[in-house]
């Protein structure tokens, strides 16, 4: 299995028979190497997403159009998109567990906002949201964009992640310390990559404090476009 890190909080997954992009911005991402894209979208067969804020979701239905893949996330925005255009979607809802290929992908809660701007302003895109991504004997929690819940308690227990691909950035998610606390007090993870950070100045810019606060886990600090082997 293989999981690069494309900048912000887009990864491209590969697991298992598939290859999903989650969250992919490329266009605009300052962190991502324009000339790169045809390597990270290479081969995807389908994006996962989060919410529709457009760091998250701008880019998804570009890519489905041109690769005649489908976009995969939470039922009101795939709608949304489906009535827009012609690529096919995959909606479902918390709780939900859909199958792609082999990969078992549950949608959880998460604690947000969620919303795609538009020429009459914002509209409402069906609420955010994380997943559990479960294939070869590992288990990824993806955050999405979210603060601590009481939710990742059940989470935890149920799920078993191993991997956690944690948004950290603050401001707009949960920050390194608040991120570091929701990890040791719910989670058991071997490894855990954050997420969400070092793209503007706004957010932080180190996971030094993830580091210090969870002894014993693998924190790797991610470089974009270099893949992490599990």
């Amino acid at each position: 299995m293989k999981i690069t890190w494309l900048g912000h909080a887009s990864f491209r997954i590969e697991i298992e028979d598939v290859v999903i992009l989650l969250d992919p911005w490329l266009e605009g991402n300052p962190m991502f190497p324009p000339q790169r894209r045809a390597e990270a979208i290479a081969g995807a067969t389908h994006v996962l997403v989060t919410h529709g804020h457009s760091d998250h979701a701008a880019d998804a239905p570009g890519i489905c159009t041109e690769l005649g893949i489908p976009a995969v996330g939470i039922y009101d925005l795939m709608s949304w998109w489906e009535s827009r255009n012609d690529f096919p979607v995959i909606g479902f809802n918390k709780g939900g567990t859909v199958q792609l290929g082999k990969v078992a992908v549950t949608m959880v809660n998460a604690t947000h906002s969620s919303s795609i701007a538009t020429e009459t302003g914002p509209i409402y895109t069906g609420t955010e949201s994380g997943y559990m991504i479960a294939g070869e004997g590992h288990v990824i929690y993806a955050t999405g964009d979210t603060d601590i819940m009481a939710d990742m308690e059940w989470m935890g227990e149920v799920h078993k992640p191993d991997i956690g691909l944690l948004c950290a950035g603050g401001h707009f998610t949960m920050d390194m310390a608040r991120a570091s606390y929701a990890a040791r007090r719910y989670f058991d993870f071997d490894t855990v990559i954050p997420c969400h950070y070092r793209t503007f100045a706004l957010l932080e810019q180190s996971a030094a404090v993830m580091k210090q606060t969870l002894t014993g886990v693998n924190v790797i600090e991610p470089e974009v476009m270099q893949a992490m082997e599990f």
